[in-house]
């Protein structure tokens, strides 16, 4: 790939060729990245992102990489992946986050701080900027629900600051998911803030200890993306696997869980495509008895053929 060869020289001892992915999702599958390199600040993202972008090589940005597929043959070009985690939470209730930062840390801290809004997160796998990407929700929260803003890294290089709206978020969606905008090069969240209520600390906290029980009885742990598919109008997509009779279907090293259905579980050598076969093959048996077409909540990324 022409450019390639520079970028690796621009970014030095950091660059990393032909890492496998796999370590970095946590579904634990993933073929290699041409250039892989760990950014601890905003800066040093922007600075990967730039480069990559003066050397015309494609490049896509990850957080701790749930919610997404990464293909057996790897990501052409660069990845970046984002440790940029520092948070601040101010008096009056805004809490702002870098990208990289944990959801679920961020939804627990404020709540001990006795700020209400995040503690629907509290459990959450993934971190701030994706969660931001794909509108992530859970037990009746949003972050459409309680974002202000957040900053965005532009085509052109410019670092604006865009509000809620901007996003034009729906169920777990925004202009920024889908796009392929990540993997080409459109714009990366940066940092994102939060407008919450004040509350009672213990009221927070016990909501928190609440959610993640109910996380814990009714969600597999393990090497998982995370919910495969967005529930349609009315219904849930676990629901409708499970009454396909697929709960605990199994395809080579990956199967359907057992606890909440619409959860993949690489029970240990699963492949992408593996994963990607088992999806499927739930969407051809659930749309065959019931006539509805499952759509993907994660996002295939990657060399696929």
């Amino acid at each position: 790939m022409d450019g390639l060869e520079g970028l690796a020289r621009a970014l030095g001892a950091r660059a990393r060729r032909d890492e496998p992915l796999a370590a970095y999702t946590t579904m634990r599958v993933g073929g290699p990245a041409d250039l892989l390199v760990i950014c601890r600040t905003v800066e040093e993202v922007v600075e990967a992102v730039e480069m990559a972008r003066a050397h015309d090589v494609p490049f896509l940005v990850l957080g701790d990489g749930s919610n997404v597929l990464v293909a057996d043959a790897g990501v052409r070009g660069l990845v970046v992946i984002n440790r940029a985690d520092r948070v601040r939470i101010e008096e009056d209730g805004t809490a702002w986050a870098e990208a990289g930062a944990s959801m679920a840390a961020l939804a627990r801290e404020t709540a001990r701080r006795g700020w209400a809004g995040l503690e629907w997160a509290a459990g959450l796998p993934g971190t701030v900027g994706g969660a931001v990407v794909g509108n992530a929700g859970a037990f009746g929260g949003d972050v459409a629900s309680v974002l202000r803003s957040a900053t965005v890294l532009e085509p052109d290089g410019t670092v604006v600051e865009r509000p809620a709206e901007w996003f034009e978020f729906g169920y777990r969606a925004s202009r920024l998911k889908g796009t392929g905008g990540r993997e080409q090069g459109d714009r990366v969240v940066l940092a994102a803030t939060f407008g919450l209520q004040r509350g009672d600390p213990e009221t927070s906290q016990a909501r928190v200890a609440e959610i993640l029980r109910e996380r814990r009885a009714r969600q597999p742990g393990g090497a998982t993306m995370g919910s495969t598919f967005k529930n349609p109008p009315g219904d849930y997509a676990g629901r409708l696997i499970e009454a396909a009779g697929l709960k605990g279907y199994r395809l080579g090293g990956v199967r359907v869980s057992e606890l909440h259905a619409n959860f993949l579980i690489n029970t240990g050598g699963a492949t992408a495509a593996e994963v990607w076969a088992l999806i499927q093959h739930i969407r051809a048996e659930v749309e065959r008895r019931f006539g509805v077409w499952l759509e993907l909540e994660v996002e295939k990324v990657g060399e696929w053929k």
